[in-house]
């Protein structure tokens, strides 16, 4: 034990220094990182003073820091005595496991189709166009749906129409609205989530590739044999992580495209706290909600890096 002492006591300024120029490398890195970090606070740890709110019957007369009636849970209580309040959970978790589901076996599939492209112009051509959606806002892209899927002069309806179908109104039907808003944020982030399928796909060995097709395997055996193999990890990390936002509907989306006649399979968490907020100045009801949706996605997003570094070797640093 004396002689391993020694050496490490030998040894000890040789790893100080190592480990000071290991940090040393970082310092552009993290200088960097200040402007992130300064409008994290600014904009995300400093107004968690206002969760206050959530327990107090608040008044905007009297101030954030003025003498108010606290009231304990009553308005988490009363939150979920709403008749509304169940509905837009469930809403808000079917939409958002739907997006994410068919999203990602959408992303998938179009990374593999586009691989399989042999000309670079037109991959990267198409790369352009399914890309571009991603950059227009849901103000934009709201206009271009509410006209395309009008039940009186819209261009799918008035198609239907001449096929012999009934038109639909698309936006006014709790049958169909769900529908509209899955398969609309599908088309509008689909194109931007291929990068990182696409980046893995590259990242094989060719040599996999190439010794299929000595074997005579077709591209659909490579495709099956190797490529979704090889792109299982990544997969399986994306999945996990994406778990976080399960309590996201998206309410871009869901606010520019919704109407009363599809509140029951329309509204989400986050358009009851706006409309309790903003439209019935219910401000502790609506701090309520928000909390709530905040503290589960915590558990949620603590939940996905758990299993994202357990089962898919996930590591933040």
């Amino acid at each position: 034990m004396d002689v391993i002492e020694s050496v490490v006591e030998i040894n000890r300024p040789h790893l100080k220094f190592k480990t000071f120029q290991k940090y040393k490398s970082r310092i552009p890195l993290y200088i960097m990182l200040i402007p992130g970090l300064i409008f994290l606070v600014i904009f995300a740890y400093i107004p968690m003073v206002g969760i206050s709110i959530a327990f107090q019957n608040f008044n905007p007369a009297i101030g954030l820091f003025g003498q108010q009636i606290w009231c304990g849970f009553d308005n988490f209580i009363y939150l979920f005595q709403l008749p509304g309040t169940k509905q837009a959970i469930w809403n808000t978790v079917y939409i958002s496991f739907m997006k994410i589901f068919f999203g990602t076996l959408i992303q998938i599939a179009v990374s593999i189709m586009i691989n399989e492209v042999r000309s670079s112009f037109y991959k990267r051509y198409i790369q352009t166009i399914i890309y571009l959606p991603f950059f227009l806002s849901w103000i934009i892209l709201s206009g271009i749906f509410i006209s395309m899927l009008s039940p009186t002069d819209g261009i799918i309806n008035n198609t239907l129409q001449q096929l012999g179908i009934d038109k639909i109104f698309f936006l006014g039907d709790n049958k169909w609205f769900p529908t509209v808003l899955i398969s609309t944020d599908i088309w509008k982030n689909f194109g931007f989530g291929t990068i990182i399928y696409l980046a893995t796909i590259t990242s094989i060995d060719p040599q996999l590739y190439e010794s299929a097709s000595m074997d005579g395997a077709t591209r659909w055996q490579k495709v099956r044999y190797i490529t979704l193999p090889e792109m299982r990890m990544i997969i399986v990390l994306l999945a996990l992580l994406s778990l976080g936002n399960i309590l996201n509907a998206g309410f871009d989306q869901v606010f520019n495209l919704y109407s009363p006649l599809v509140k029951q399979s329309g509204d989400i968490l986050d358009t009851l706290v706006y409309r309790l907020g903003i439209v019935q100045a219910q401000y502790g009801v609506a701090a309520a909600a928000g909390l709530f949706k905040s503290a589960v996605s915590l558990i949620l997003i603590s939940t996905s890096y758990y299993c994202a570094y357990k089962y898919a070797d996930y590591k933040m640093f």
